[in-house]
C-alpha cells in the first residue's frame, strides 16, 4: 500500500479509520469506535469510521471537516504543511505537542524539499 501523508504529517496509511474503510469491514468499525471513544472521551458510532485520508476529501472522518491544519492547507493549496512557506506555523508546533511522529515526518520531508 502507498503510503499516504495528510498535511498536518499524520501517516493517513496507517490510521486505523483509513484501513478500515479501505477494507470495508463493519467489525472493524465498530472496535475503532469503541477504541477512540473511549482514549479521546467521546462518543463515535461504527458509521463515524469513514476516511479515505485528508488528501482525498470526498470521505473524512469527522474531526477532519474542521481541522483547522487541513483547512489552511487546501486553501494554501500545498502537497502539505512541509510545502508551505509558513512551516512550522503556531497550529503545527501545538499539535506536534501530541503527534512528535507527524513532525518528523514532515521535518524529513521539509528538509529534502
Amino acid at each position: 500500500m502507498e503510503k499516504i501523508i495528510g498535511f498536518c504529517g499524520l501517516i493517513c496509511s496507517e490510521c486505523p479509520a483509513y484501513k478500515t474503510t479501505q477494507k470495508d469491514d463493519d467489525n472493524e468499525r465498530k472496535k475503532v469506535a469503541e477504541m477512540w471513544s473511549k482514549e479521546y472521551d467521546t462518543n463515535l458510532k461504527p458509521e463515524d469510521i469513514n476516511c479515505d485520508g485528508c488528501l482525498n476529501g470526498e470521505r473524512v472522518f469527522n474531526y477532519c471537516n474542521t481541522c483547522e491544519i487541513r483547512k489552511c492547507a487546501k486553501e494554501k493549496d500545498v502537497v502539505n504543511c512541509a510545502y508551505c512557506g509558513d512551516y512550522a506555523c503556531e497550529k503545527l508546533n501545538k499539535f506536534f505537542k501530541m503527534a512528535s511522529d507527524a513532525k518528523t515526518t514532515l521535518d524529513g520531508i521539509k528538509k529534502d524539499l
